[in-house]
């Protein structure tokens, strides 16, 4: 009966140290995220569809391949 608690009060400690980093790389990833979508011209907000799962694919796939806000307002005016 000792064992069984000791095991079961293990159990819940790995799983509680496991879900604590779970929780700082996902919150360390959204904060990266946020990062680089403010650097690229886009809503920093956009970053939170990195927690929904397919949205974390689309975004990352929107980033590559959109036109970035940030290099509009940068690139020189051509003549027409």
């Amino acid at each position: 009966m000792e064992n069984e608690a000791l095991a079961a009060g293990a159990a819940i400690g790995t799983f509680m140290v496991a879900g604590i980093f779970a929780l700082f790389v996902t919150i360390l990833m959204v904060v990266a995220y946020w990062k680089i979508c403010e650097k690229a011209g886009f809503p920093g907000p956009l970053s939170l569809l990195m927690l929904i799962p397919v949205a974390n694919f689309i975004l990352v796939l929107y980033i590559a391949f959109a036109e970035w806000p940030a290099l509009k307002q940068n690139k020189p005016q051509q003549l027409q």
